[in-house]
């Protein structure tokens, strides 16, 4: 485990954490979490339960928020209620260099329901894996007993972590060619640029890892290394007039859940290829 100087990293708008955050951490990255009351455009028939205190409910039940962020707006005081996002796990439960987590997504602006997804938190690069289709997608309205529903729906996630760890085991185990490591690449830059507009870099660049750890053939290592490059930018290329530029890191909250769901089900797939 890091030193707590090296395992806190709290940014505009996120805050991430090797040891269960406070609401007081929370809420200096993520405000919206604590918003009193439902934004204006809210109807009556609209039931609020703040994200306070379903973070409250799942820490009773022993779930603890990890990392947390929020959505930025530019409309002017919607910035109090916009959708964000908290990453749970039990406090003992990693696992080598992963943990299983609980990834809640909500909003008070109707942006967003409760949506529960699963995820896998990968401590080597500080980097949080959503996974795919086969795994649910819940989601619970605002109405209702949401809280009641929210928590029984952390179960249910928790119920498929079984079936995200045979995933990451039958990845490890499948060895890729350069040719398929290109390959999946490839389909990542797919679905991270519009292929009608200019996509600046190579599907080979996509797959250069950025640590030793990294390094390696089986489907595991080469699905992590592309999904950190797409989420994380940083790579050289060029616009379409033939000008430098540096690959910008993914931000909003909706297309980093979509993109690492896309990439999940992108590495399942080649799985089933490979094997």
């Amino acid at each position: 485990m890091a030193t707590l100087a090296a395992s806190f990293k709290n940014i505009s708008g996120l805050v991430r954490s090797d040891r269960p955050l406070s609401n007081e951490q929370i809420f200096q990255a993520a405000p919206s979490v604590f918003a009193d009351a439902p934004h204006g455009s809210r109807s009556a028939r609209y039931a609020y339960i703040p994200t306070r205190e379903v973070v409250d409910g799942l820490r009773s039940e022993g779930f603890m928020p990890f990392m947390a962020c929020q959505a930025r707006s530019r409309i002017e005081g919607k910035t109090e209620f916009t959708k964000h996002m908290l990453r749970f796990r039990y406090e003992n439960s990693i696992s080598g260099d992963t943990a299983n987590e609980i990834i809640l997504v909500n909003s008070h602006d109707g942006t967003s329901s409760y949506q529960m997804l699963a995820g896998c938190f990968r401590f080597v690069c500080h980097n949080g894996l959503i996974c795919g289709e086969t795994v649910e997608d819940l989601r619970v309205r605002h109405s209702g007993d949401v809280l009641t529903n929210v928590i029984e729906g952390a179960y249910r996630i928790v119920g498929e972590f079984e079936q995200v760890d045979s995933a990451k085991e039958l990845m490890r185990g499948i060895a890729l060619s350069q040719g398929q490591q290109n390959a999946f690449a490839n389909a990542a830059l797919q679905l991270r640029y519009d292929p009608e507009e200019n996509v600046p870099i190579l599907p080979h660049q996509l797959n250069q890892p950025r640590r030793t750890d990294d390094r390696g053939n089986d489907l595991w290592r080469t699905f992590n290394r592309i999904q950190e490059n797409v989420i994380q930018g940083g790579l050289q290329g060029l616009n379409r007039n033939g000008g430098k530029v540096t690959t910008r890191k993914v931000t909003g909250l909706g297309e980093t859940v979509r993109l690492n769901r896309a990439l999940w089900t992108l590495a399942e797939e080649m799985a089933k290829l490979a094997a």
